[in-house]
């Protein structure tokens, strides 16, 4: 039998001291959560522990990547990427400091350390484990070599049943009492929309993809909830048609109204989906991160940018980006003078500055949810 909604409550309140709201939506017909059996696993009682959550486990894209991403591929790992935090390129897509900081910071915790440099040594994963790469989606995106959403569980599956050591101290890196007590962070930010745009799909047809995507991540957040996660964080997508790759063409004046409709169709089924989530698991497990409307929120007061929708790294001519050079070495794009006057870095990350804007914006529904 499935535990109690009060009962998960308390158990994670005696572990971490947070407790929670859910409420319920129907989902979406043919949802593969009412298809989808749970696999029961033992999980250790919890009886004690800390006022905070202990650990962050973090899976996406760009948006929460902290340095996956190769340095052979990725352009986070190139100038200018990184000058503002911390002070040179560090597998960030942005000047500095991401998504996952901010929440890490939220929650007492150190920004968790990017999966890819595990082999140095257990000590450094206490605060958890960043399983994101830039590019990826719920599906095999542009680059088939990124690991979708599923192969990131996977990483993280195999961690907990290989029983991977902390070889500092001789035990087990993770257990099932941490993953109650911890919080997964769950970034997807629209890479499977551009992959199906750029293999020949139209925006006409974009809206049958959709609930394939919600669907995917749905049963990839019902994974987490077997493994032992009982907080989960997962973004809603931004405005898209607001991302300067958008609105270059009108010269960063205006957002694409036919992208963010989309995007609006995504997020109502999204939200339909955590809702049930919630209700099939008698708990209040996941939360969405609402970036549409915060980023909206930013953009619309300005919050203080005085570049409105244009970026800081802008590419100098077309088929560059920012971070280019040419075969001569020379720079092919153009940084302007202060970042933080930038809500956008490049042409689909926000600056440093706009994090941190997008999450003062956050932060009371974060509280809400947590119960701080």
């Amino acid at each position: 039998m499935e535990p109690s909604n009060l009962s998960l409550k308390i158990i994670f309140f005696l572990c971490c001291f947070l407790l929670t709201s859910g409420s319920g939506i129907q989902l979406i017909q043919g949802s593969p959560l009412h298809r989808h059996r749970h696999r029961h696993r033992h999980r250790h009682q919890v009886t004690d522990g800390a006022s905070r959550p202990t650990k962050l486990f973090v899976f996406g894209d760009s948006y929460a990547d902290t340095g996956n991403i190769r340095k052979s591929f990725g352009g986070a790992w190139k100038d200018p990427y990184g000058s503002t935090f911390p002070g040179k390129p560090a597998g960030r897509f942005s000047d500095g400091r991401v998504l996952t900081d901010y929440i890490a910071k939220f929650l007492g915790l150190k920004s968790p350390l990017a999966y890819e440099w595990r082999k140095y040594g257990g000590k450094k994963f206490r605060n958890g484990m960043n399983f994101a790469y830039g590019g990826s989606g719920v599906f095999d995106t542009l680059a088939d070599i990124l690991p979708n959403m599923t192969t990131q569980i996977g990483f993280f599956e195999n961690l907990i049943d290989n029983n991977n050591l902390d070889h500092d101290h001789d035990h087990p890196l993770y257990v099932n009492q941490d993953l109650q007590c911890s919080v997964f962070l769950v970034s997807l930010t629209g890479n499977d929309y551009g992959a199906y745009l750029n293999n020949g799909g139209t925006m006409e047809g974009i809206r049958s993809f959709i609930p394939r995507v919600i669907n995917q991540l749905t049963l990839n957040l019902n994974r987490m909830y077997e493994l032992g996660a009982r907080r989960v964080l997962v973004t809603a997508l931004p405005p898209l048609g607001c991302l300067p790759q958008m609105t270059a063409g009108n010269s960063f004046q205006r957002c694409n109204a036919t992208q963010n409709s989309a995007v609006g169709y995504h997020n109502l089924l999204l939200q339909q989906a955590v809702a049930e989530l919630n209700n099939e698991t008698r708990s209040s497990t996941f939360f969405v991160v609402d970036l549409y409307s915060t980023f909206e929120r930013v953009l619309d007061r300005n919050g203080g940018f005085e570049s409105g929708l244009k970026p800081c790294c802008v590419a100098n001519s077309a088929g560059y980006f920012c971070g280019s050079v040419d075969e001569n070495g020379k720079k092919m794009y153009t940084v302007c003078s202060d970042p933080k006057s930038a809500f956008f870095w490049d042409s689909s990350h926000p600056t440093e500055a706009g994090w941190e804007a997008v999450f003062m914006n956050l932060q009371s529904s974060l509280q809400q949810f947590f119960g701080y």
